[in-house]
């Protein structure tokens, strides 16, 4: 019954001091088979892309809690961007959660106590001078460690990171998230749970960053023989912004379809299978008596 709590059962607010979000291109057929039922794939020219979202977050609450009740926090989280079509037809993009980090136990256990967000504890170390950021994040067993440096004055001219496949930064904001929904798969009910994000007063700006050491990707199915380093296709940061979670909503996924040569499975249809291989078995037994 565990999954039930975790479709984040009430409103949550809180303050993000700041945020820098980090966007990686992908080969589009490295991430599909990381998406569960009811997502696909969000693209852009053949390439699919995961978010490294680095927050400063405080006061995260119950929705209507003082703000002194709140937990503060630092926050690494990886998210591909993805899109979901819900029953009545509409297409949301979003996130699906491939991991999240953060230096508070208590975060720990309740974040992975409400929702699906796979919380990890982690050492985190920053250093801020003006404008240059230097972050490191150390993770157990080193598997996804980060270190890197930010020069976070920037404007609409910064160059966009060598390799990216994007073609300027109007474009890029596209995947810069957060988007408004956040999706996740709850195979106990073959439904997909989703978390619409309200934020105020978000004006990202791209920054030039140097990653240093990104071991998430260090691994499969990211990084495999032969295949190219990932590539840093944004950095965006913005700073000072309320935000807010709604109640998750739960939509059940159709059925998947029967293999090619079954037939479809009919309502009672096992019931009814169990009725006609006992008959006999009763009738004899039945007659005997």
């Amino acid at each position: 019954m565990r999954h039930l709590l975790r479709r984040h059962p009430f409103a949550v607010e809180a303050h993000f001091d700041w945020t820098l979000v980090l966007t990686y291109a992908f080969p589009a057929a490295t991430l599909r088979p990381l998406l569960p039922p009811g997502l696909t794939l969000d693209e852009h020219e053949g390439q699919g892309f995961v978010a490294v979202a680095l927050v400063q977050t405080r006061g995260l609450r119950p929705a209507g809690w003082p703000a002194a009740l709140g937990q503060d926090f630092f926050l690494t989280g990886y998210r591909i961007f993805a899109r979901h079509r819900t029953a009545a037809g509409r297409t949301l993009r979003g996130l699906r959660i491939l991991r999240s980090d953060t230096d508070r136990r208590r975060m720990v256990w309740s974040g992975n106590l409400l929702t699906h967000y796979g919380y990890r504890l982690a050492r985190i170390t920053q250093k801020r001078a003006g404008d240059q950021l230097r972050l490191a994040v150390r993770t157990p067993g080193g598997r996804a460690d980060l270190s890197l440096r930010a020069d976070l004055r920037g404007d609409a001219e910064h160059p966009l990171p060598p390799g990216s496949p994007f073609a300027d930064w109007h474009t890029a904001r596209r995947f810069a998230g957060p988007l408004p929904y956040t999706f996740d798969y709850e195979p106990e009910t073959h439904a997909i749970i989703r978390i619409e994000g309200v934020r105020r007063e978000w004006h990202p700006r791209p920054v030039t960053v140097r990653v240093e050491q990104a071991a998430f990707f260090d691994r499969a199915p990211f990084a495999r023989a032969g295949a190219a380093s990932p590539t840093l296709a944004s950095a965006f940061y913005v700073e000072d912004i309320p935000y807010r979670w709604e109640r998750g909503i739960r939509e059940p996924l159709p059925e998947p379809a029967p293999p090619v040569g079954m037939p479809a499975r009919r309502p009672l249809q096992g019931v009814a299978n169990i009725v006609r291989f006992t008959c006999p078995f009763y009738a004899v037994a039945a007659r005997a008596a």
